[in-house]
């Protein structure tokens, strides 16, 4: 599983032109990819990074802050684009299978008490946010 995050201090996500998950103000942007092997420990391993690496201004977490998450899933996270010029999708999991984990993901946010907006698991998104820093790491579990 990887997770690229974003510290925003505003973010949103529409589809069909309608905005459906917002950070409002100070708060994290994830994109999440699922690969074939991931299952519970990369979940609970990304949920933990995001709710607790110390990544806001002033060296607080999202949980120290109070911060939004808003979560959006991203399969071109696992694009492999080493060959060629057109990427390959392989590495990443089927829908049925990334649902699933992404919700997961969520879930395990929202559990400790963290406010969770998400995208619309496959449908095509517009994403926005003002990148705070700008400051954007890669995580990997």
């Amino acid at each position: 599983m990887r997770a690229v995050l974003q510290r925003v201090d505003g973010a949103q996500v529409e589809v069909d032109g309608e905005v459906i998950g917002a950070v409002e103000g100070e708060g994290l942007l994830a994109l999440v990819g699922v690969t074939h092997e991931d299952g519970p420990e990369q979940v609970a391993t990304i949920a933990r990074k995001i709710c607790e690496l110390r990544i806001l201004d002033g060296e607080r977490s999202v949980l120290d802050a109070g911060a939004h998450v808003l979560v959006v899933s991203q399969f071109t996270l696992y694009g492999d684009a080493r060959k060629g010029r057109r990427p390959s999708w392989s590495g990443a999991a089927p829908g049925a299978v990334a649902e699933p984990l992404v919700d997961e993901v969520v879930d395990a946010i929202r559990a400790r008490g963290v406010t969770v907006s998400t995208g619309r698991f496959g449908a095509t998104m517009r994403v926005g946010l003002t990148n705070d820093g700008p400051f954007t790491i890669l995580l990997e579990a």
